[in-house]
């Protein structure tokens, strides 16, 4: 549930998807859920010459199995808040699971 958390934090912010097909898209961050399916507003192919059909698609839904990484910007990221929220998250008992 971290990542989701955290991404919740970033809607409003720009951010580029890349998806494991090598499409590269630059948007807005409208909605994430706990699935991490992504939907962006205002999106742009970064390589606009090799997928020049995306030039007329102006919001998107990106499911999340299918993204390779997400490129945040530098200032929206506090470093100290992930690294604490990854330690109380670790410390959190588990239940089920592996047996």
């Amino acid at each position: 549930m971290l990542f989701y958390s955290f991404f919740k934090t970033l809607i409003g912010q720009q951010v580029t998807v890349e998806l494991k097909n090598d499409l590269a898209i630059t948007g807005i961050l409208t909605s994430v859920d706990q699935f991490l399916n992504i939907k962006l507003d205002e999106i742009r192919a970064v390589d606009e010459a090799k997928y020049p059909h995306m030039m007329a698609v102006k919001n998107c839904f990106i499911r999340g199995s299918v993204v390779r990484y997400v490129q945040l910007p530098a200032s929206a990221v506090d470093t100290a808040l992930l690294q604490d929220a990854a330690r109380r998250e670790a410390q959190q008992p588990t239940t089920g699971g592996a047996h």
